[in-house]
């Protein structure tokens, strides 16, 4: 039984859940024995964390508790250590927790270990360890304090200008304003007292940041920087109020940083290839990039936020690209930047996935007549003018549709296309066609 989305486990809150956190822990205790755990700001982190360890413990592992800490934080901390569990949902509702484990290097268990941790706890639960083996946890001290300081070292003259930080009552609520303090920015914080119900929609998205976007005018900020719950994603807006979308960011990171070898998903922009890098595509999430950063690679990046940089770990660290972010900015405009990308039509969209038949659904896009047909994940199409990208969310009942074309009719045409063959292919119940 698959448990993993494409960003660890992740649930609405409740009994199964506090569950599957015990058997977890005792799976991930039977094969690793030195873990360090931590959660995000979620009402439900304590339950969550104590079942986890509790199972951790259990199984005879050694564990130490960061306590309240983003997810990059306690990647960076688990160089340290067997393996990290991270109580979180990332950027999903406070009502959801969930669950991600990470390798001393910061990547996500990859899929094979994944499938032997799910292989685990689907079977019968093992005997615990005999009472002489089992261990008490531990606090451990600092996370947040070493990561900071890390950070630092990359940059030694300071930064110089006004950043707005809006950390939506998540884990970066004490990290991300604090980071930019010490190294010389004047920060504006707003959401940054850690709220368990979280103080906005707490995934960075532009509809979500608007509150953002008129702070960073009101005050005249460099910058503006938001996090998702555990701030592994990192979102900005500009000089001139401006959201920022991920292909921008993406690219912005490309070409400021003088990226020779990137990895991004297959649903990034196509203009990413026109930017002169070495462009490596992996299937969606983070766990996926991490996993070909491990081949090599400069950055990583994903358009939803995730900006992985291989010299800090292989995690995905908001707080980490928020300060190469503040360099580039103190550089140059960053609306300046942006304006001087270019860009394609590129339109990001989902729809029900309750009774959709994939294999039907496949038929009908075929009938669009594309060039070529990709299955790395989900169903990528190559048109003349463009591209499609139809999948599953890893996370919730929804197909997720990525359309791009180099004019907005054509981008519209091949989304329009698309949404038509979803409701084509949608079995009602008892229904047949």
């Amino acid at each position: 039984m698959r448990f993993f989305g494409t960003s660890g486990i992740r649930a609405v809150f409740n009994q199964d859940l506090i569950n599957l956190a015990f058997r977890v822990g005792l799976a991930v205790g039977k094969n690793y024995k030195n873990i360090v755990v931590a959660t995000d700001t979620r009402t439900s982190g304590d339950v969550m964390k104590h079942a986890a360890l509790s199972g951790l413990l259990a199984a005879g592992a050694g564990c130490r508790d960061a306590g309240v800490a983003p997810t990059p934080t306690l990647a960076y901390t688990t160089r340290h250590f067997d393996a990290g569990v991270m109580i979180t949902a990332s950027h999903n509702p406070p009502e959801y927790n969930g669950i991600k484990l990470l390798n001393p290097d910061g990547s996500s268990f990859t899929t094979l270990q994944q499938e032997q941790i799910e292989a685990e706890i689907s079977s019968d639960l093992p005997d615990p360890a005999r009472w002489e083996k089992i261990q008490r946890s531990r606090l451990y001290e600092g996370a947040i304090r070493k990561h900071i300081d890390f950070i630092k070292t990359r940059f030694p003259n300071g930064l110089k200008l006004r950043v707005v930080v809006d950390a939506g009552g998540g884990a970066a609520s004490e990290i991300t304003p604090l980071m930019f303090q010490e190294i010389g920015a004047v920060v504006v914080p707003l959401n940054c007292i850690p709220d368990g119900f979280f103080t906005r929609g707490i995934e960075p998205t532009a509809e979500n940041l608007k509150g953002l976007c008129e702070k960073v005018k009101e005050t005249g900020a460099d910058l503006g920087i938001a996090h998702d719950g555990d701030a592994d994603r990192m979102m900005a807006v500009d000089d001139r109020g401006r959201f920022i979308s991920g292909d921008k960011l993406l690219a912005i990171f490309a070409r400021a940083l003088g990226i020779n070898d990137l990895v991004t998903t297959l649903d990034a922009s196509m203009v990413i290839e026109e930017m002169g890098a070495k462009v490596r595509r992996t299937r969606i999430g983070d766990t996926a990039v991490s996993e070909e950063l491990r081949n090599g690679g400069d950055f990583g990046g994903e358009t939803s936020g995730s900006w992985i940089f291989p010299e800090i770990s292989l995690c995905p660290d908001g707080i980490y690209a928020a300060a190469r972010l503040a360099a580039i900015a103190g550089q140059q405009k960053v609306s300046e930047l942006v304006d001087s990308l270019p860009s394609y039509p590129l339109l990001r969209g989902s729809a029900a996935g309750d009774g959709v038949d994939m294999s039907r659904l496949e038929s009908r896009l075929l009938a669009l007549e594309p060039l070529s047909v990709s299955h790395t994940d989900g169903i990528k199409l190559d048109f003349k003018e463009g591209w499609l990208l139809v999948r599953p969310s890893g996370t919730e009942p929804k197909i997720r549709i990525t359309a791009e074309a180099k004019t907005e009719a054509g981008a519209a045409q091949i989304y329009n296309n698309c949404k038509q063959a979803i409701r084509e292919s949608t079995v009602m119940e008892g229904k047949g066609d």
